[in-house]
């Protein structure tokens, strides 16, 4: 039986084909988060082809990758290497790998369950619960003090209209990630 390669396995749950990357650059040119990068998005996506999936599940990179979609918008082949990264993070927590950046994945899930709950993001309870669970209560401290004073953080929640269709989409993505290991 042939073994199936990372970027096939990839393309084929993701659509994104990164056999047809030639290390032009230009993602890893305009990415906002490559100053502080261990990998260029460029070398990922060959690291990708080259098969090296333990790498890429211990590079900080994938945990940093803002999902800003500019790597999509300058490829000249349409390669949207932030679903690459994307697809490495869910790849690395269902693998088990403990992450580079190990309070990335905490700020996510703080950050959906408060979409979920509320249907936007709730920027004080957010905090406060990512804080509690990283233990780092009083880094940032000033900062928040300051962003509280210029009302740049609400204290009391808001909820959108019809939160509950946020809900139902949550409910809809837990199904199709149940189903999805299944099938495997």
């Amino acid at each position: 039986m042939e073994q199936v390669s990372l970027a096939e396995d990839l393309a084929k749950e993701t659509g994104q084909k990164t056999n047809t990357c030639f290390s032009c650059m230009k993602c890893s040119g305009g990415c906002p988060i490559s100053f502080a990068s261990d990998l260029k998005t460029h070398e990922v996506i060959r690291l990708v082809n080259l098969n090296q999936l333990d790498r890429l599940l211990n590079c900080k990179t994938i945990w940093l990758c803002a999902f800003c979609k500019t790597c999509k918008q300058r490829c000249p082949n349409d390669i949207d290497a932030s679903l690459v990264m994307d697809w490495l993070k869910s790849k690395a927590l269902e693998l088990g790998v403990t992450p580079a950046m190990p309070n990335i994945p905490i700020m996510y899930q703080t950050f959906l369950r408060s979409v979920e709950k509320l249907g936007r993001v709730y920027e004080a309870g957010w905090i406060g619960t990512y804080k509690i669970k990283t233990k780092t209560y009083t880094k940032d401290f000033k900062l928040g003090l300051k962003m509280l004073g210029k009302r740049k953080i609400k204290l009391v929640p808001g909820r959108i209209k019809n939160y509950q269709h946020i809900r139902k989409i949550f409910a809809s993505a837990r199904l199709g990630m149940k189903c999805r290991k299944e099938i495997k």
